[in-house]
């Protein structure tokens, strides 16, 4: 049965969602979410519980927290930081391992895989667990904030993304679908790149693609041989799907949920 509580944040409580390990099943170690950004989180959200529930039913503790700032937690999108995710995936952590999972897995979906990344050294994981990760930080903020550009146009605005980018480094707030981003949150947006994992972890990468055939990005592929050369293990693997953190009704990848729970029981941790 799933524990739904709130964990001790360093600015507030964190909202999350525990799905512990079933009953009489060997525990194969703790998984961590980082859920995607703004929007996508939302639309992720069917996902990710699904791919959690098959986890825990095959031996694995998972925590999905809604971050400082998100969801049901505490503080609005405005108070968000890059910072303090990162210190609320330190907590998490902890608390996955005082619940006695000692091996973790990080599980970033979109921007959650940038920030899951980052934190994949300080957390000590065995395992990055990546789907459709974000890799560039800068490319995903203005594609953000092309989202209030569309929306100026429909108002008869005239911003430029070159005015927008200005009142960020002014230090002032953007109202974008409904969110309201901080500078310092675009800042650090602006700046997150992939970090290459230590040679010990496995990474299994995922990638959600129309057909059968098609193979991982340009970009995705650059990084991945980029690890390979730095002595880590990456397993991608493209399969199909919709894009279920940017449909406009809530989507499955049915797919996915079964290549995911192969790969992670494949080298259970």
């Amino acid at each position: 049965m799933i524990e739904p509580f709130f964990l001790a944040g360093s600015r507030g409580a964190l909202f999350v969602v525990y799905h512990p390990p079933s009953t009489g099943c060997r525990e194969c170690g703790g998984v961590l979410y980082v859920p995607p950004f703004a929007e996508e989180m939302n639309k992720a959200r069917r996902m990710a519980t699904l791919q959690a529930r098959r986890m825990a039913e095959s031996g694995f503790g998972v925590l999905i927290p809604d971050l400082y700032g998100t969801g049901d937690s505490a503080g609005d999108f405005a108070d968000a930081r890059w910072a303090i995710w990162q210190d609320d995936l330190m907590r998490c952590a902890e608390w996955l391992r005082q619940r006695g999972h000692e091996r973790l897995t990080l599980w970033g979906v979109r921007l959650g895989g940038l920030l899951a990344m980052d934190r994949v050294e300080p957390v000590v994981a065995a395992r990055l667990l990546l789907w459709q990760s974000v890799l560039s930080g800068q490319r995903f903020l203005h594609q953000f904030l092309r989202l209030r550009l569309t929306a100026d146009r429909f108002k008869g605005g005239g911003d430029s993304m070159g005015q927008l980018q200005q009142k960020l480094a002014a230090g002032q707030s953007l109202e974008v679908a409904g969110y309201e981003l901080h500078p310092e949150l675009a800042s650090a947006l602006e700046q997150a790149c992939p970090v290459t994992p230590p040679t010990q972890v496995r990474v299994d990468w995922f990638e959600v693609a129309g057909t059968a055939d098609a193979g991982l990005s340009p970009a995705s592929q650059r990084v991945v041989e980029t690890w390979r050369t730095a002595g880590v293990a990456v397993h991608p693997q493209t399969v199909i799907g919709d894009a279920f953190w940017a449909t406009q009704e809530i989507a499955e990848a049915p797919t996915l949920l079964d290549a995911t729970l192969m790969a992670v029981l494949d080298k259970a941790l």
